[in-house]
């Protein structure tokens, strides 16, 4: 909180987060396209780390599609939960495989000595 957001936890947005998994391109895609359909659905920010535009030095290596949403439904008002921002990264096989504790760990290591 204090080297990504100046000590702003109202910043956060990554304290909730999932992970699904593709065994394709073509199923990622459709993915995103469910999400961005889905009116209960409030797309907050999309880092798309499969972009060939994407400087993937910048993460190690690592691409997905993340997601920062907020869920509408009427169970979310009912709870008060909102406005909580979750975060939900789409990974291809090929990535998730690599992750672990150690390799975020490293991920972690890496942003720090970036000051990020």
């Amino acid at each position: 909180v204090l080297r990504s957001y100046g000590g702003d936890a109202s910043r956060l947005c990554d304290i909730c987060r999932q992970s699904i998994v593709f065994d394709s391109i073509a199923s990622l895609q459709k993915c995103v396209e469910v999400i961005a359909a889905d009116t209960e659905v409030t797309i907050v920010r999309v880092k798309n780390r499969l972009d060939p535009a994407y400087d993937s030095s910048l993460s190690l290596g690592y691409r997905d599609v993340a997601f920062n949403l907020r869920i509408c439904t009427k169970e979310a008002f009912d709870l008060g939960v909102e406005t909580h921002v979750c975060e939900l990264q789409l990974i291809m096989e090929t990535f998730a495989a690599n992750k672990s504790d150690q390799g975020h760990t490293r991920y972690v290591e890496f942003r720090n000595a970036r000051a990020e």
